[in-house]
């Protein structure tokens, strides 16, 4: 009998559990479910004294999904045509409107490739999160809005000769640029063991060197010997005086090729914008903002927020590429996901595997450049490629200086040079100038 018992419970057992399963319901998605926004206008003209105002008010309702469930939303624009393929978005977390500032909304629109000062029309959509694999959308609405320039021009008459610069004691010589002081330029460049002087013009008639080595400025005196390395070049034409001292910003972290202990992926200086911009891939993981690859001068946020704060929290980053953003004068930051063009090969220093050297975009007035300055290569070959991937690529099958898909390896000799990528024609093009 007991023996019968049991067998009745574990078939009772059974039973309920069938039970229990049959009525289990399954939650499906409302395939008509959309989402309804509004603008705050349909016109609007962005006004560069007034950076941090409100510009655009972006608001819509929850959908009905078919469910009780929470959305992370996000606002994007694009231009009309493109399909939200290379949309910028605006994080608006799990609420129901966004306000966007004039600054954020017009760096945005010229990231889209918009020109400053110029009336153009965008489209603007919400994208609501229900999943990583089920999106829910508004549909498109126009936008004409006229964007503004953000270019600085802080470039002066003043550069940077001698046998430690790219070009040698035959010019054109690298760069000052305007400072917040009159009178007062700056210099951020790399250099090579050698002798340096200041010049205007890109001419002798007016130059400086120091006869003492003691950091005066001597009309026609005597060159300054430098050696190879990074620095912040500052000249005082009204003082007289001039100062060449180490200076590197970076990224370094658990997210980065070299993780904490560096050396740091090098942000290069954005004269059109007084800032600074590094083009890297990143994997999962913190990374922090840090002077000379040290930590005496180091910047996190601690707020999540976009400021920088000294000495602050890791900024958690997931894997990617991106454009990244460093403005220490303004205090802010943006880490911008975009594809990178790299330099591969066997002359560079991680060889056919990767990871490539980032190739900048230009920063200025030619949208379609891209550069990548002072690099040290081997003899060997080199060929170009997007996202450290071989899906698209390019050689030059004539070695002429046409890029050509998936064209033939570039033959390189050892040594020290500046490279230049211009997707702007067809079909684009490569020149790698050696240092002389």
């Amino acid at each position: 009998m007991k023996n019968i018992y049991k067998y009745l419970i574990i078939f009772s057992g059974i039973f309920l559990i069938l039970a229990s399963c049959q009525k289990k319901e399954f939650i499906q998605i409302n395939p008509d479910a959309k989402i309804n926004a509004n603008l705050s206008t349909q016109n609007l003209v962005l006004d560069s004294n007034q950076p941090d105002s409100d510009a655009l008010t972006v608001s819509w309702d929850k959908p009905d999904v078919g469910f009780s469930a929470a959305l992370t939303y996000y606002v994007q624009i694009d231009v009309p045509g493109n399909h939200f393929a290379n949309a910028q978005e605006f994080p608006a977390g799990n609420t129901l409107s966004i306000t966007l500032k004039t600054g954020e909304f017009n760096n945005k629109l010229l990231a889209l490739g918009l020109e400053g000062d110029v009336a153009a029309n965008v489209e603007v959509r919400i994208r609501g999160k229900l999943s990583d694999y089920k999106m829910v959308y508004s549909e498109a609405l126009p936008l004409n809005v006229t964007p503004y320039s953000t270019i600085l021009d802080l470039s002066t008459d003043w550069g940077i000769v001698g046998s430690a610069t790219p070009n040698s004691w035959n010019g054109p010589d690298l760069p000052f640029y305007q400072t917040d002081t009159p009178n007062v330029y700056v210099a951020y460049v790399t250099l090579r063991d050698g002798e340096i002087k200041f010049r205007q013009d890109n001419q002798w008639t007016v130059n400086y060197g120091d006869d003492g080595l003691d950091g005066t400025l001597d009309a026609n005196g005597a060159n300054i010997p430098v050696t190879a390395g990074t620095y912040k070049i500052t000249i005082d034409l009204t003082g007289m005086t001039y100062t060449i001292e180490p200076y590197t910003w970076g990224i370094v972290g658990s997210a980065t090729p070299n993780g904490w202990n560096g050396p740091d992926l090098p942000f290069t200086y954005n004269p059109y914008n007084d800032d600074w911009k590094a083009a890297v891939t990143l994997t999962t993981g913190e990374i922090k903002f840090r002077l000379n690859n040290d930590w005496t001068i180091n910047y996190g946020d601690t707020g999540a927020d976009g400021t920088l704060d000294a000495g602050g929290d890791n900024i958690a980053v997931t894997a990617g590429h991106y454009l990244v953003t460093f403005d220490p004068k303004r205090g802010t930051y943006s880490i911008d996901a975009t594809d990178l063009w790299g330099l591969v090969g066997d002359a560079t220093p991680n060889g056919w595997n990767g990871p490539d050297l980032k190739f900048l975009p230009d920063f200025g007035l030619h949208p379609g450049k891209f550069y990548l300055n002072a690099v040290s290569l081997t003899n060997g070959e080199i060929k170009i490629r997007q996202n450290d991937d071989w899906t698209v690529n390019y050689g030059d099958d004539g070695n002429d200086g046409t890029l050509d898909p998936g064209g033939a390896n570039i033959p390189i000799s050892a040594g020290m040079y500046n490279i230049e990528l211009d997707f702007s024609v067809s079909p684009p093009t490569i020149s790698i100038m050696a240092w002389q």
